[in-house]
């Protein structure tokens, strides 16, 4: 068997058994498939770097572990349509070594060859979201939608604990993943001795990198913004993964049959062509620092697997493709999953 570069790349990150499970569960096109030969490509790379971002996601959400658990006794893969993050803008004020809000991704995002394809006014909840989907690849590589609170559209209260809270925070990237990705937006390709140690940092980056947030903080900012209070605990990691299929309403209606905790309602488009539901997020155990500088844990709402469907629709140029596009309306209801205090 032919040790490709997406299979290296991938058991470089998670080991031989995890990088098998990862293989033999995602569907992934051929293209990424038997690359093996020169330096990786950026589309090889992306695809590494979502299918391992999924696989972590599971890890963190039994829900959706179990429902991926039984596609796969049924020989079934899973289309990863797209993995969402949350970021946090202070202002004008620094978030510590780390870029502000979206630009902490979209460094890398861009040179792995993803663009901006649409921006969501998510004004309910004081936050913009950006949806990137690949130039190359849009349909066979998972898009991102990565949203950013903007901290000064709160109370004084609440900017002064975000700031403590977000303020300090570390960045992750260090001048191998920077060379790295210089590569890959120069050349669309980089030399496997880079790349490697590239996709641990950048794996990483999709973490907490600020410090355990105090109690007292965390309460401030729940009060104002469960999406901020989210963040607080779990950082920048994928706040839900969210699978392509064929019927949303089939599929939630098979999974509640079953038991398991499926959202009520199912979020359709502006446009009628994309429909979302999901699971319910499941909650986690996070620690927090108390008043007299002891670590106390609390209950948390965690992250959430979904399910979207996606029609085929006529395109400006008189083409027709599947409609990658997000919605505002459904992206907000969608964030309430996470709301529980």
């Amino acid at each position: 068997m032919i040790d490709t570069h997406l299979s290296q790349l991938i058991r470089s990150i998670v080991g031989d058994q995890a990088a098998d499970d990862i293989l033999g569960m995602l569907h992934i096109d051929r293209t990424f498939l038997i690359e093996s030969a020169g330096a990786v490509s950026r589309g090889a790379f992306a695809m590494a770097l979502n299918a391992i971002l999924f696989h972590d996601l599971l890890s963190r959400v039994p829900t959706g572990a179990a429902y991926v658990a039984d596609r796969r006794r049924q020989r079934e893969r899973i289309v990863f349509d797209h993995g969402a993050l949350r970021t946090i803008r202070l202002g004008s004020r620094p978030t510590g070594a780390l870029p502000a809000g979206i630009g902490s991704f979209s460094r890398i995002l861009e040179p792995l060859g993803y663009h901006v394809t649409g921006t969501y006014p998510l004004d309910d909840l004081r936050m913009t979201g950006r949806g990137f989907t690949h130039r190359e690849f849009p349909e066979a590589l998972p898009q991102f939608f990565i949203s950013e609170l903007q901290v000064d559209r709160f109370s004084k209260e609440f900017q002064a604990a975000a700031e403590r809270v977000f303020g300090n925070s570390r960045d992750p990237l260090t001048l191998t993943t920077h060379a790295a990705l210089a590569e890959f937006a120069e050349q669309g390709r980089c030399k496997m001795r880079l790349a490697a140690p590239a996709l641990k940092e950048i794996v990483a980056a999709f973490g907490r990198w600020h410090d355990t947030p105090t109690l007292a903080d965390y309460r401030i900012l729940l009060a104002e913004s469960a999406e901020c209070a989210w963040t607080a605990t779990e950082g920048s990691a994928f706040n839900h993964a969210t699978e392509r299929v064929s019927d949303v309403a089939m599929t939630a209606c098979a999974q509640r049959s079953l038991g398991r905790p499926v959202k009520d309602t199912i979020e359709t488009s502006a446009s009628g062509s994309v429909r979302q539901t999901s699971f319910k997020a499941d909650p986690v155990r996070r620690p927090f620092r108390a008043d007299d500088g002891s670590e106390i844990e609390m209950t948390v709402p965690g992250s959430f697997y979904e399910f979207i469907s996606r029609d085929v629709v006529l395109g400006s140029d008189g083409r027709r493709r599947m409609d990658l596009r997000f919605d505002n309306y459904s992206a907000q209801r969608i964030f309430k999953l996470t709301a529980a205090g």
